[in-house]
């Protein structure tokens, strides 16, 4: 069996932990909320069995790594710095760099900021999407009854006090409720990802039994024992620079992501449901001109590395070994 090896590096001013496996070509994968460098577990051992250097940090403000305490220090300027500074940390010039979740984001500004360090991009869940004509949070789906999930955790300290009170539960939930074993939206008002006003961002989530099938007790056990020990700030600060992600990358407004890319989603995560997402994703190629393939999962749902792990791992080496 591949060894999973931990080590400490330091990148852009921070102590980062990072996971790794093999050696070879490195592949830095990056994860989302809420989640670690676990989240990739499958792929460090699939990719270093196939001649790879895999590694997967846990990103600023999550699990080992350090997390600042200010909110604007979790821009997506940092976070890709943060990759850069890893990728020199192991010693390399270049690497394929994949993300899902939040982490797609931070994988598509890499390959568009840093296309010399980033020589391809594997996103999982969520596509690129061009910086818009306004501040994102004034395009959020708000009504009389609900907000979008985005604008619930923008005030500090609520998110944190509803998603903190019962860790395990929070995982159990949130992780049976983005799968594709549970088909129904977390939300209300007919769209997904929205939460009633006065009330919380789990009232919609489901506390499953028995786990689904891509979870193990001990997989909720190593999630819960993360969150018990550094709360779920650092990652909800992510969210609160939304619009300061916007003003800071003004310069790159009508960029395009040139270095080749993947795009593989569950046809059941709630992501490619959001308003827009059918004309985004079938022209994805118009922002990433060289997108190799759009691959979609039928019955995945958000989880997708952890959910189609096999799938995954074969789509991710195809597009490897085309590089």
């Amino acid at each position: 069996m591949t060894e999973i090896r931990h080590r400490t590096v330091e990148s852009n001013a921070l102590r980062m932990h990072v996971a790794e496996a093999g050696s070879g070509p490195l592949v830095l994968m990056c994860h989302g909320f809420p989640e670690s460098w676990y989240s990739w577990r499958h792929q460090l051992v699939a990719l270093a069995e196939a001649g790879y250097h895999a590694v997967a940090p846990d990103m600023r403000g999550y699990g080992q790594t350090e997390a600042p305490e200010a909110i604007e220090a979790y821009t997506l300027l940092h976070l890709v710095g943060d990759m850069v500074g890893v990728v020199r940390a192991l010693g390399e010039s270049q690497a394929v760099i994949a993300g899902h979740d939040w982490g797609a984001p931070v994988a598509w500004h890499a390959a568009l900021l840093r296309p010399d360090v980033f020589r391809g991009i594997i996103a999982l869940s969520v596509p690129f999407r061009p910086r818009g004509t306004a501040r994102p949070t004034t395009m959020m789906p708000q009504t009389d009854e609900a907000v979008f999930y985005q604008l619930y955790f923008q005030e500090p300290g609520v998110a944190e006090a509803e998603l903190g009170r019962d860790p395990r539960a929070t995982i159990r939930r949130l992780l049976y409720t983005g799968s594709g074993d549970m088909t129904s939206s977390a939300g209300g008002a007919g769209l997904p990802g929205m939460v009633r006003r006065g009330g919380g961002f789990l009232d919609h989530t489901v506390d499953p039994y028995p786990l689904p099938s891509c979870l193990t007790l001990d997989d909720i056990d190593f999630y819960t024992g993360e969150y018990e020990r550094t709360g779920f700030r650092g990652g909800l600060n992510w969210y609160r620079n939304i619009d300061r992600n916007w003003e800071l990358l003004a310069p790159y407004a009508g960029a395009l992501v040139t270095v080749p890319a993947l795009y593989v989603a569950g046809d059941r995560d709630l992501v490619v449901r959001f308003p827009g997402m059918d004309k985004l994703i079938p022209n994805l190629a118009t922002f990433v001109p060289r997108l190799s393939r759009t691959v979609m999962l039928p019955g995945c749902g958000h989880w997708t590395q952890q959910e189609r792990a096999p799938e995954v791992n074969a789509a991710m080496l195809e597009f490897l070994k085309g590089l």
